[in-house]
């Protein structure tokens, strides 16, 4: 599994880079996890928003931090 998280470094952002790891130690699953900070390379993404989650090359979150509770259901399908 590979994860991108999208942001600037601001307060969420940091909290959004933590939430995954802890959804994947509970799922005893392991994955790469990548920080992109990159404006352009966010934009890429087609976000408006930050900080932003993406899975596989996916989407699947932009503009909130959700729960680990919220991250352990989407990382583990």
């Amino acid at each position: 599994m590979d994860i991108k998280v999208l942001g600037p470094g601001c307060k969420n952002c940091v909290t959004m880079e933590a939430r995954p790891r802890e959804a994947l130690e509970g799922l005893g699953k392991d994955a790469t996890i990548e920080k992109v900070t990159d404006a352009a390379d966010i934009m890429g993404y087609g976000i408006m928003s930050t900080p932003g989650l993406v899975v596989d090359g996916k989407v699947v979150v932009s503009g909130r931090v959700p729960s680990v509770k919220q991250l352990t259901s989407m990382l583990d399908g």
